[in-house]
């Protein structure tokens, strides 16, 4: 003890009292500084932007509240190391240690929601459907996070939030039966980001009829793309309520049914063979369809002038359908022509001798 005394002596001999805890403040502030840089050199390729593995999200998000902790860390060790010189300390000290919990504090709040932020981001890069609410969600996130924070420091700081909370459990009911319609539309909209029976980019129908891709799912509505180049903004307590054909899910491969008829004279395993090359042959050749698909065909009944048949095809995706279909049925009328397959006509035939009517037309003509 009588070492520290001999530098403390030293010390105040050298440096005025009043200047020694400012220039150990700014030594080992600057000390901690240094070695959070080095640190940082170190793990440069975590610290990229487009690094979103756990560890470069927690690197990077602890950047900057990293700066806030090391000045906490040196106000408090600054109180701790004057008070070995000057006794009078502790009638500033309390303030300097609350200043520095307030700055952990600060840091802690703005490492979770940098984190928090970057998780989002993390997941939305591989393909989730919060794509587009990704902003939504930030800043509820944010918003949490900031409420949190002040009741953390007012209750720091000794004032009593039990009043202020009451207040907010008041203000929350009013405003909640005011925006009932909008709240109903953002808890849908979360309902669907959650549950996902659509995402953004799917090909859905409606149970009005309305088709097209998921381009936006907000906090009050989706926005849906049709194919003639308009979209369609369904609110999302509407939508979540309906009715939903999402093409894209499980997958976005598809079966493509065509339906056909054949002349009652045809021979129907020639005809089968037949179609069944066609097929194979247009999965194969077409840049959408899928080769490796086992293709079939069945005879589904006898019509008024044909045998009707079913082929399946499949394609990539549901908007892809048309295109196969088309291909497919130029190639198969191509080759019933040559393979003498007739695909005919309507034919209705009036058999007069089965009810009678020759011999009544006889009689009115002689």
């Amino acid at each position: 003890m009588s070492v520290i005394d001999d530098i403390s002596n030293s010390l105040t001999e050298l440096v005025p009292i009043w200047a020694i805890g400012p220039i150990f403040f700014c030594i080992v502030l600057i000390g901690l500084w240094l070695i959070k840089r080095f640190l940082y050199i170190y793990l440069k390729a975590l610290n990229q932007p487009t690094n979103y593995n756990w560890l470069g999200i927690t690197v990077r998000a602890a950047k900057r509240p990293l700066s806030l902790l090391i000045v906490s860390i040196s106000l408090k060790t600054t109180v701790t190391f004057v008070q070995l010189y000057d006794e009078a300390v502790n009638t500033w000290g309390t303030q300097v240690n609350l200043v520095a919990v307030m700055f952990t504090i600060v840091a802690m709040l703005i490492f979770t929601d940098h984190f928090a932020r970057m998780t989002i981001t993390r997941i939305i890069s591989k393909g989730s459907g919060l794509r587009s609410s990704g902003t939504l969600l930030r800043g509820l996130l944010r918003g949490v996070i900031i409420v949190i924070g002040v009741l953390i420091i007012l209750t720091n700081m000794g004032i009593s939030i039990t009043p202020l909370v009451a207040s907010l459990g008041l203000g929350s009911l009013a405003v909640a039966l005011a925006l009932q319609p909008t709240l109903e539309n953002f808890f849908s909209g979360i309902q669907m980001l959650a549950d996902k029976p659509i995402r953004v980019g799917d090909f859905i129908e409606l149970d009005s009829g309305e088709q097209g891709f998921v381009d936006k799912i907000g906090w009050r509505s989706t926005w849906i793309k049709m194919l003639p180049n308009n979209v369609v903004i369904m609110p999302n307590s509407k939508l979540a309520q309906s009715k939903i054909i999402n093409y894209y899910y499980p997958e976005k491969q598809l079966s493509v049914p065509v339906d056909l008829g054949v002349h009652y004279d045809s021979d129907l395993d020639h005809v089968e063979r037949v179609t069944l090359e066609v097929a194979k042959q247009v999965l194969k050749s077409h840049k959408w369809g899928i080769p490796e698909y086992d293709t079939f065909v069945i005879f589904t009944g006898f019509d008024n002038s044909s045998i009707n048949l079913t082929v399946m095809l499949r394609a990539e995706e549901y908007f892809n359908r048309f295109f196969i279909r088309s291909a497919f049925i130029k190639a198969l009328h191509k080759r019933y022509a040559q393979e003498g397959i007739i695909i005919p006509y309507p034919i209705r035939a009036v058999n007069l001798n089965q009810e009678g009517s020759d011999e009544v037309l006889r009689n009115k003509s002689q």
